[in-house]
């Protein structure tokens, strides 16, 4: 953006120095820094609630397209289906199956 190095800043701080006189630039430049403090925080401010809009807008956009996908009905309604009619299609599992599970005496 602005490439201001230390020559620039050193010839703009002794024109400030001649024009202003060395009694009131102390009290300038303290000024100046606080109005440059305001300025940043107030688009930081600004910055972070724009951030939190769009987020906002992304996580709407997310719920509408996940609702007319699949909705939450549906999927309620085939939860209770299964529920009413057992375990899905009817198969029946094993009450503990797995790696861990323990196999019956005789069947190695």
């Amino acid at each position: 953006m602005f490439d201001v190095g230390f020559w620039e800043l050193a010839l703009i701080g002794l024109v400030m120095l001649i024009v202003v006189g060395p009694d009131r630039l102390p009290k300038l430049a303290r000024t100046a820094g606080l109005w440059i403090g305001r300025g940043r925080r107030m688009l930081g401010s600004v910055k972070a609630e724009i951030d939190r809009e769009i987020k906002a807008q992304e996580l709407k956009e997310i719920l509408n397209k996940q609702a007319q996908s699949n909705p939450l009905e549906t999927i309620l309604d085939e939860t209770k289906e299964k529920s009413a009619t057992g375990t899905s299609k009817g198969k029946s599992t094993p009450a503990h199956s797995g790696p861990d599970a323990k196999s019956e005496p005789g069947s190695d």
